[in-house]
């Protein structure tokens, strides 16, 4: 069994302990679902989620209710989002979209279990204790050795470049600290030069793209995050109007004007996400 199913089995088997209980006390026990990003922005995100459960015999409003939550891609507003769910007692906390999320729905509760999608190591990170033993927190998915990959996928479209750059959120800290050391560790193997650029708001994300102009990055590597997933759009525009080959993780980006994603589906992780959720 390879290592990314085995962590899937974990975040079912997790869930479903608790979710057995609160079934036993409600007729409609409640899903707390943080979007780290903005739901407005990303519609899909839900609907993903909503079909995960109805593929599995729970349908919204009749036997499950879900108390859907927004950071609008400011992490600052999480401990707050989080507090609110825990307050309302929900059965399960679901954290779809990255580390931020889940690391203040940890900071916030130990009785309530927490399903999460995260691309690092989560025993690394302080998520969890082990693999084996998780503490009552789920794991759905570990994505953290597919960001080396990009860049060499995109190194492989441009083989005559020799200067890269990657786009990381710096408030989230765990999430970029594995991105930049794995992705430093790839272009120093490769023989290329790895620029590094933050930006945590839509005007940092503008000045990035001018500084990778005025240095003339040769390609655009971006980060895994909650905030960067919900400017997929703008990131994909900025790329268009620089003329910079650029590659992301998710297809929005790719719909969007972006060059190329690389990754599993993120729709298809948050249908699965929801189908751990199976013994409601």
């Amino acid at each position: 069994m390879r290592r990314r199913d085995f962590i899937t089995l974990i975040g079912g088997s997790a869930a479903t302990t608790w979710v057995r209980s609160a079934h036993a006390q409600s007729s409609r026990p409640e899903i707390g679902f943080i979007d780290a990003g903005s739901t407005k922005r990303n519609p899909e995100l839900m609907a993903a989620f909503v079909r995960g459960l109805a593929e599995n015999g729970f349908v919204v409003d009749r036997n499950v209710t879900i108390e859907s939550r927004s950071s609008g891609g400011d992490e600052r507003m999480l401990p707050g989002v989080v507090k609110d769910l825990v307050q309302r007692n929900v059965a399960v906390i679901t954290t779809p979209a990255g580390v931020a999320a889940t690391m203040a729905a940890k900071a916030a509760t130990t009785s309530i279990p927490i399903v999460f999608l995260v691309a690092i190591d989560p025993v690394a990170s302080g998520l969890v204790t082990s693999l084996s033993h998780p503490g009552g927190t789920g794991v759905t998915t570990l994505n953290v050795e597919v960001a080396p990959k990009r860049l060499e996928v995109l190194h492989e479209l441009l083989p005559q470049a020799k200067t890269f750059a990657l786009l990381v959120n710096p408030t989230n800290a765990a999430n970029t600290a594995a991105t930049v050391r794995d992705l430093r560790a790839a272009a120093q193997k490769a023989g290329l030069v790895l620029q590094v650029l933050n930006a945590s708001s839509e005007d940092e994300i503008d000045r990035a793209f001018a500084t990778l102009d005025a240095d003339h990055a040769d390609g655009l590597v971006i980060g895994t995050d909650g905030f960067l997933i919900s400017r997929s759009e703008q990131l994909a525009s900025l790329a268009l109007r620089y003329r910079i080959p650029s590659i992301f993780q998710y297809r929005a980006f790719a719909i969007a004007g972006g060059l190329i994603s690389y990754g599993s589906s993120f729709l298809t992780r948050i249908i699965n996400l929801g189908f751990t959720l199976d013994d409601y």
